[in-house]
């Protein structure tokens, strides 16, 4: 992980005295000091763009299973250990409660615990609203709380399964001791995997854009200009592109080239390094 350098500002102002310029020149080099992110504000930032569309990803598959009915059962997403409850209100409507206990592992690997609880109304013109909200919800050991409410298309312009949500979540990361609370506006369309019976070759696009902000005082947004793939069988982001302000600098955050791993590449002012996710 490479270490961000500081920059000093050069420029002096004619006509002020030399120790004037040299104090000044000080307070400069600070302010912009104290604008630089951390690498480690840089990893937790995506970080939460991880946890939060993976935290999400769990609301969809509960929804598309119970509701959808386009997947075998031997073939869920969720493992035995999740207790799925579909209440149907009698409207063509209804809600679902995910419970995960103490502890479960979903067939993707990732741990979770607590509640995941959504509920619907009819569909109308081929979509429907639904609300969601993460209940004592843990996802990797990181605490995912909030929720929101989407709108899920059977099919876009595309021919695809499309949700449409606004949400606040916060995610806390125990370890750092730091809470990160998140406003987004987002689409995430299925462009594979549809109707295949398995959660396996699932991919999806995701765009939009997003503003965190960290109890630590760092705040990032960021706007998605090359579609981020998310893909069901890995545990990050494979590509995309998002752009970013970070304590008032301007950047870009590459998920790479398609490959499953946990490598992105972090361009901002004028340094391009490497974070470990």
């Amino acid at each position: 992980m490479k270490t961000m350098k500081t920059f000093l500002k050069s420029t002096l102002v004619l006509g002020f005295a030399v120790a004037f310029v040299a104090c000044d020149t000080e307070d400069d080099a600070s302010e912009t000091s104290a604008s630089i992110p951390t690498a480690a504000e840089l990893r937790l930032a995506a970080q939460v763009d991880n946890t939060e569309d993976q935290s999400f990803s769990i609301v969809e598959n509960a929804y598309v299973e119970a509701e959808e009915a386009n997947r075998a059962s031997s073939n869920s997403f969720f493992s035995s250990c999740a207790t799925i409850t579909v209440t149907p209100d009698g409207t063509g409507g209804g809600a679902i409660t995910v419970d995960f206990g103490d502890g479960c592992t979903l067939q993707n690997g990732a741990e979770v615990t607590g509640r995941v609880l959504l509920s619907y109304g009819a569909i109308q013109n081929q979509s429907r609203t639904i609300t969601y909200e993460y209940d004592d919800f843990t996802y990797n050991d990181n605490n995912v709380s909030g929720g929101g409410t989407l709108i899920r298309q059977l099919e876009n312009d595309n021919g695809n399964p499309q949700s449409v949500l606004n949400a606040t979540v916060g995610v806390y990361f125990p370890t750092e001791d730091i809470v990160a609370t998140r406003d987004l506006t987002r689409t995430r369309e299925w462009i594979e995997g549809v109707g295949t019976g398995t959660w396996i070759d699932n991919a999806f696009l995701v765009t939009g854009n997003w503003n965190t902000t960290f109890s630590s005082g760092f705040n990032r947004s960021g706007t998605v200009v090359d579609a981020l793939r998310r893909e069901a069988s890995c545990p990050h982001f494979v590509s995309g592109i998002l752009d970013i302000t970070q304590n008032n600098l301007q950047g870009s955050l590459d998920f790479g080239d398609g490959s499953c791993d946990n490598i992105a590449e972090v361009s901002i002012g004028n340094q391009t390094f490497t974070i470990q996710l």
